[in-house]
């Protein structure tokens, strides 16, 4: 059975999990001084149990798993939440050995790193810190989920946390199990200063072109979302307004159309994205218009130049869809005689 973007399978009583005090070994970071991390494993009274980790179960109602599940309970807590008995590390840290550096790579059986979990945790201070310790490598392990934290700050809309992680050289274009990247989560959960931050990191001109499994690029995503200002930002970092989404080819443009949204298509055609520009199916967002029986979409494609004798892959134009209704017919006078696109308007 297939999950809902970003949830996980909630556990029953018989395949509870929790975090088995990773929580408190991420606070240990900054409690004790110098940084003294040991594999989970190793730590007194936090062996975990042997056997199969799906045969686990709870030894109290209070141990809930803890995951990088988007739209767990465990995200909401906001960021600014400061963890208990935290107090920021001093300057005079000593750099981590080895052994050390390797704990800090210590993942869960769910896949979580100890960045993850801080992340999750709303721990940012901790977060922060970690990030500043390890490098990129480290920063872009992906859970099983194949979530990086950088894809859970966003989610969580951690900014400060998002700024650390690309500004360390954090992997951009790294796909959870939906194919998101981290500015594709940015754009559902229209966060604008995420994808900002994103956007102007300092790895240079990104892949926006780049599709999820459903096929849609970030602009698309905007674009569903009905979020103008995402939208100015992806244009202006240079998202491209014919760019076809990958299962049926429709651009942005149609798919303002087809939610027969009149003031996002007014925004998109300021842009001058190409107006006949045809689906898989040869459709253009006239045909849509028209097909939707929309006058006042149509209207506004016409204005912006689009051919009404297009033909798309039944052979059917425009005017051929608005046959039997007055107000498409008259925003589509039939002339075959054309250039570039636009009918030929003789005088007596």
């Amino acid at each position: 059975m297939s999950e809902d973007w970003g949830e996980r399978k909630k556990p029953g009583p018989e395949d509870g999990r929790c975090d088995s005090g990773i929580a408190e070994s991420v606070q240990s970071l900054c409690e004790d001084g110098p940084p003294r991390l040991y594999a989970l494993e190793e730590e007194e009274g936090h062996s975990p149990p042997p056997g199969d980790p799906e045969d686990k179960t709870p030894e109290g109602p209070e141990l809930e798993r803890v995951d990088s599940a988007y739209g767990s309970s465990s995200l909401i807590e906001p960021e600014s939440a400061p963890p208990p008995a935290q107090r920021p590390p001093s300057p005079e840290t000593p750099r981590l050995d080895p052994q050390q550096l390797e704990n800090l790579t210590y993942v869960s059986e769910d896949g979580d790193t100890l960045l993850h979990l801080a992340v999750i945790h709303s721990m940012a201070d901790i977060a922060l810190y970690f990030i500043s310790l390890v490098s990129a490598e480290i920063l872009d392990i992906q859970n099983d989920l194949y979530q990086t934290a950088l894809h859970l700050a966003v989610y969580l809309n951690q900014v400060r946390v998002v700024e650390a992680l690309v500004g360390k050289g954090a992997n951009l274009e790294l796909q959870d199990r939906k194919g998101d990247t981290a500015l594709h989560v940015a754009c559902k959960n229209q966060h604008l200063e995420c994808a900002r931050i994103i956007l102007r990191g300092p790895g240079g001109p990104q892949n926006l072109h780049l599709q999820n499994w459903k096929g849609l690029a970030c602009l698309h995503v905007a674009t569903l979302k009905r979020d103008h200002a995402l939208i100015s930002l992806l244009l202006e970092s240079g998202a491209d307004l014919n760019n076809q989404e990958g299962t049926s080819g429709k651009t942005p443009l149609h798919l303002a159309v087809e939610m027969l949204d009149s003031s996002l298509l007014t925004k998109l055609l300021r842009h001058r994205p190409s107006v006949n520009a045809a689906m898989y199916n040869g459709c253009t967002p006239l045909h849509l218009a028209v097909g939707r029986k929309d006058a006042g979409l149509a209207r506004l494609l016409c204005q912006a130049g689009a051919d009404t004798l297009l033909r798309n892959r039944e052979g059917d134009t425009p005017h051929d869809l608005a046959e039997g209704n007055n107000q498409l017919l008259a925003l589509l006078p039939f002339d075959d005689l054309k250039i570039s696109g636009q009918p030929v308007v003789t005088s007596a």
